[in-house]
């Protein structure tokens, strides 16, 4: 077994990127939330490591540490001095971003910035192009897969879908992918792309570990039937599948998104899972974290991972080369019971 991770391609497009993907949100400033990583040298540190081994692609968002993280992803390639081509990287467009003011996770557009985010905020075409410009800018380069992070119902998906295609019309990004949202609601702007020759999406960006796979119902036949790849977030249900169930994790006191998630009330099936999970682990010799992760990608999804440590880079790679059976399988996912919609509204 090598110390490099594969590379796949998303969906049907002719995009390549690695069997997993680094995710950004925890990089950029504590001033946005508590429990993100600033310190650049250490930041600088696992994504060198990352990169040697394979682990080129990267997921950002504008309004992650409201501008921050992008920064940081563009200042890592040019201290590196690492080509261009040899990285992949992914960036976002919804929540409000506005680097003048206090804007906080979980808190992204309250009432006292009403006027002042009016138009920097959704899916319509001022904010969608003045979005794009923004963080190439922040990125000091192109966008690869330019995503929206959630559907808009104020605004007419005609709209949405031909500002995207002009993102990519004027050289802003490559591909364009979405997020979190009703298969419907999906099908409905990828036909629109398709009746009017504009871009079509790519990917499809879901909520998807082993508590929760309520995309399996619609979402992901879908993607499988149009050739839509599909990235999935938290993987690992905030870090819930990668300890036992009663070592929680710091985190859950200080993200508004554990409540969101229902993560901060697991069900006794959920502990059940997570239990299964720590066994398969033991018995296969490596940690939850590989097992939870190289399940999401046996179903041919890519995982979306956040690094804090070497040894979990070196678990990322573990994960894309351990190979679960059938039988493993079943035991990790026989138990799981429908659950209420969530990641979306």
């Amino acid at each position: 077994m090598t110390d490099s991770i594969e590379w796949t391609r998303l969906g049907s497009s002719g995009l390549k990127i690695s069997k997993a993907v680094i995710g950004f949100m925890s990089y950029g400033s504590k001033r946005w939330a508590d429990w993100v990583e600033e310190d650049e040298e250490q930041i600088f540190g696992l994504l060198k490591k990352a990169y040697d081994v394979g682990l080129r692609t990267y997921d950002t968002a504008d309004v992650y540490s409201n501008g921050e993280s992008e920064r940081i992803l563009g200042r890592f390639l040019r201290k590196f001095e690492i080509p261009r081509d040899k990285v992949v990287i992914m960036s976002k467009v919804f929540f409000a971003v506005d680097e003048q003011l206090p804007l906080k996770h979980g808190n992204l557009a309250t009432d006292d910035y009403t006027v002042e985010l009016i138009n920097s905020q959704g899916l319509s075409r001022k904010h969608i192009l003045d979005a794009a410009e923004a963080s190439v800018k922040r990125l000091g380069t192109y966008i690869d897969l330019y995503q929206i992070h959630r559907y808009d119902n104020e605004v007419p998906p005609e709209e949405t879908m031909r500002a995207l295609n002009d993102v990519v019309s004027q050289g802003l990004a490559r591909y364009i992918g979405a997020s979190s949202m009703r298969a419907t609601e999906f099908a409905q702007l990828q036909f629109i792309a398709e009746k009017n020759h504009w871009h079509k999406f790519i990917s499809m960006q879901d909520y998807y570990n082993l508590i929760y796979r309520e995309e399996e119902r619609e979402m992901h036949h879908f993607c499988a039937k149009t050739g839509v790849g599909v990235l999935a977030w938290s993987p690992n249900a905030r870090g819930i599948l990668t300890r036992p169930v009663d070592n929680a994790t710091k985190r859950i006191k200080s993200d508004p998104t554990f409540v969101g998630l229902g993560l901060d009330k697991l069900t006794a099936v959920d502990k059940a899972i997570v239990s299964r999970v720590q066994k398969l682990a033991t018995d296969r010799g490596v940690s939850m974290a590989i097992v939870s992760t190289a399940w999401v990608m046996s179903k041919g999804h890519t995982p979306i991972v956040g690094l804090n440590s070497t040894e979990r880079v070196l678990e990322v790679v573990r994960a894309s080369q351990l190979s679960l059976d059938q039988e493993e399988i079943a035991f990790l996912e026989e138990l799981y019971e429908p659950k209420r919609v969530v990641g979306f509204k």
